[in-house]
């Protein structure tokens, strides 16, 4: 379905160098940030204690977060289930138990509110965070290598290669963004990194399959044009697509509280680079390293049928 058609082509590759630098420079400061701050690990990844509140009445999170902040307490606060129960995160104090920590909690919310009542007290570990952030680094390279060898297998190595630099890219700028900003890096942030990786490759290999297309129809168009030409024509496809997503990801980052923020903030800019990336970055690297008609199209053979026509 197109809303659009561009009937000229619009000639991505003349500027093909300019994006591949700015792609690197935007790679480098990721990695920067990641290797000079760090991520801000939650209490999945760290361990911690997680208290399970309920009340009667809708909870109101900023005065608990506040309550708690007063007595000493640097907490995330957030609604849990309905309005009325409340999720506390808690990293855990050297020399401090979670029941007492669970206790002292609940004495400083009902001094707030004398129906504050304790649902569920929780200890993650710090041996428990540190498989899974062990588990989450297997997970993205598995995933990683497992996009490469479909493409490889569908396409060309040469397209794997590209895909995946321009995925990585996507991954690592979600990454810093998350180191830069101090945002907390959760469970569900690490679910909306996989997901982005899914998401990116999915754009490449719909360009890089009309790439193939175009290489078998433009018989004396060069490597650049039949690139310029293939983007342009899924172009109107990208656009619908990624509006769509994005439409549906800013209402959970409007409107779906604390407890999306970060998994819909790591979705949104998963997808802006995304776009970036699949167009303006693994399609130059194709370029670059060396693709050609010649890799789809076989070489006719002179045959028996030629043969046999001479001698008719």
């Amino acid at each position: 379905m197109e809303f659009f058609k561009i009937r000229r082509t619009i000639p991505f590759m003349r500027y093909a160098l300019i994006f591949n630098i700015v792609s690197l420079v935007t790679f480098l400061a990721a990695v920067f940030f990641l290797a000079s701050k760090g991520l801000n690990f939650s209490v999945e990844f760290t361990g911690g204690t997680l208290i399970e509140v309920g009340y009667q009445q809708t909870a109101e999170v900023d005065r608990i977060r506040q309550s708690l902040e007063r007595a000493g307490y640097k907490a995330e606060v957030q609604n849990f289930g309905t309005s009325r129960e409340v999720l506390i995160r808690m990293h855990l104090e050297k020399n401090q138990s979670s029941a007492d920590l669970s206790q002292k909690v609940i004495q400083v919310l009902k001094g707030q509110d004398a129906s504050a009542e304790l649902r569920r007290v929780e200890f993650v570990g710090p041996q428990v965070g540190k498989e899974l952030a062990e588990y989450g680094g297997v997970a993205l390279l598995v995933t990683a290598v497992l996009i490469v060898l479909y493409l490889w297998i569908r396409f060309e190595w040469r397209f794997g290669l590209s895909a995946i630099i321009a995925n990585l890219h996507d991954v690592v700028i979600i990454l810093g963004c998350f180191a830069f900003f101090q945002w907390e890096f959760s469970l569900p942030v690490l679910a909306a990194v996989l997901a982005v990786l899914g998401y990116s490759v999915n754009e490449s290999v719909v360009v890089f399959d009309r790439v193939r297309e175009n290489f078998r129809k433009m018989r004396k168009a060069s490597t650049a044009e039949v690139i310029d030409a293939s983007i342009t024509g899924v172009i109107s496809r990208t656009i619908i697509t990624h509006l769509c997503t994005q439409m549906m990801v800013t209402t959970m980052l409007v409107f779906g509280g604390p407890a999306l923020h970060y998994f819909a903030l790591a979705l949104t800019i998963g997808i802006c680079f995304g776009i970036y990336s699949s167009v303006l970055v693994a399609s130059p690297l194709v370029m670059w390293l060396g693709a050609r008609r010649e890799q789809f199209i076989r070489p006719v053979r002179k045959g028996r049928d030629e043969h046999e026509g001479a001698v008719v």
